[in-house]
């Protein structure tokens, strides 16, 4: 995980996190992907922060910090929130 700019927890099958994924590598920012499906620790994080759902995409910050389904545009104002974007 090394030098990537957050986290984003997937499964193969999700629409949405084909979109996010397009979009950040576009807009040139660097992520560690997490197949939930493939990691249960994972999906358990992922439960965690979303009221129980495994709702992917769930983007983690180095902060800490959680955003759900968001579209690029709130990744890249989190970041410069962050002073990292």
């Amino acid at each position: 995980m090394t030098g990537a700019a957050l986290t984003l927890y997937t499964t193969p099958w999700c629409g949405y996190c084909h979109r996010l994924k397009m979009a950040l590598k576009v807009s040139g920012i660097s992520y560690h992907e997490v197949d939930i499906e493939q990691d249960p620790a994972a999906a358990e994080f992922v439960g965690s922060v979303n009221g129980g759902a495994r709702t992917v995409p769930t983007v983690k910050f180095t902060d800490g910090s959680t955003l759900t389904n968001p579209d690029v545009s709130q990744v890249k104002a989190k970041l410069a929130e962050m002073g990292t974007g």
